[in-house]
């Protein structure tokens, strides 16, 4: 695996940070954690435009038909200026599409998102928050060239804005297989009998409960196979663990930079407490993490990428990624002392966001547990 960037991918790191420095500052960041929505239609507009939401689309469906890896460096600057919205759902919507969606479905739904006219979300989790096939049970029922929806799943980001949820339901019980009667749907959020409650969380990241009562989807939504969806969901999950990883490479590279800034320039004792061992030592361990993080996170994208088995790969990043994420912040808030906790330094947005995302797509121990079943232990 080559760990050197392109130079288009360069220059796309490059631009995705110039954008969103200029068009979602941290002023836009804060107005946002206030707004109901999350995001602005002129931001979302501006999103579109100069093409993220087409980057992995192919040519014949309006966009740009660009990497997994590309998606994975763009993440990261999305991550390192914690830019809200539902850019990342939409994206991993995206994902799941093109790994399996019909001919028709990618007509359909491909050319709208790469417009920015469909913003998508994934419906996974359930009440019991888990993420093996036993915790699929939201019911469907198949009645004539439709499924009926009963049922509820949580923390579904960014649905109160969503048009389109990626949601995996029952569509036969569970026997002693869970991985079998298990069907991913393409549901329209207009459909009569959805209802969503937004919940209060320390992110302020937009998380919402979404109820379905008798609410039909066409079967031509299904995507990839009836009842055998699982393999289907299980690569949607490592794609969205790893892209996650990104994301919180991007934002764990910003805190280790404010921090050294901060500790080079507060003075203590006559002296830049950057100047005191300690000091030096906590920051090349932050260092050493984000480092790691990021090389390991890369491992796992590009197996992915490259379609080679990436079990143990991405498991391994999301499980090292979740722990760097809580020693680096401790860390950066142990440097700036009190002042990063408040509601006027940046690195609480960090702190909060980043809390979030160690637990999305499993968190730590969770992963420590697929890295030993991978090594068949």
């Amino acid at each position: 695996m080559d760990l050197g960037l392109t130079e288009d991918q360069e220059m796309l790191r490059s631009m995705a940070r110039e954008f969103i420095e200029a068009e979602a500052p941290r002023t836009y960041v804060r107005d946002m954690e206030e707004d109901d929505r999350g995001i602005t239609t002129d931001l979302w507009q501006k999103i579109a435009q100069v093409g993220w939401l087409g980057l992995i689309v192919p040519e014949e469906h309006g966009g740009t038909g660009q990497s997994l890896v590309d998606l994975g460096i763009l993440m990261e600057e999305v991550g390192h200026g914690v830019l809200p919205g539902p850019f990342f759902n939409t994206a991993l919507v995206t994902v799941g599409i093109l790994d399996s969606g019909t001919d028709a479905q990618k007509a359909e739904y491909l050319p709208k998102i790469a417009n920015g006219d469909i913003i998508a979300s994934q419906a996974i989790m359930e009440p019991y928050s888990r993420l093996d096939a036993g915790g699929i049970n939201l019911e469907a029922k198949k009645q004539g060239e439709n499924y009926v929806l009963n049922g509820s799943k949580l923390f579904v980001e960014n649905a109160h804005v969503s048009d389109l949820l990626l949601v995996p339901v029952r569509t036969s019980k569970a026997g002693k297989n869970a991985e079998k009667g298990i069907t991913l749907l393409l549901v329209d959020t207009n459909s009569d009998g959805i209802k969503v409650d937004k919940l209060k969380t320390i992110a302020t990241d937009n998380q919402c409960e979404v109820t379905f009562k008798n609410v039909t989807v066409p079967a031509a939504n299904v995507l990839g196979e009836a009842n055998n969806g699982w393999d289907t969901l299980k690569l949607l999950l490592q794609k969205g663990a790893s892209l996650r990883c990104c994301q919180m490479v991007g934002a764990l590279q910003e805190v280790l930079d404010m921090t050294v800034e901060y500790v080079k320039n507060r003075v203590q004792f006559g002296r830049p407490i950057g100047s005191f061992q300690a000091i030096q030592h906590y920051c090349a361990n932050m260092a050493t993490d984000v480092d790691g993080s990021r090389f390991i996170t890369y491992q796992g994208l590009w197996r992915l990428g490259e379609e080679l088995p990436s079990d143990l790969e991405v498991s391994a990043a999301k499980a090292w990624v979740s722990d760097s994420a809580q020693r680096v912040a401790a860390t950066a808030h142990q440097c700036h002392g009190a002042i990063g906790f408040t509601q006027e330094h940046d690195l609480q947005l960090f702190t909060r966001r980043l809390k979030a995302w160690e637990v999305s797509f499993g968190d730590g121990d969770y992963h420590r547990e697929r890295v030993a079943q991978a090594m068949a232990i």
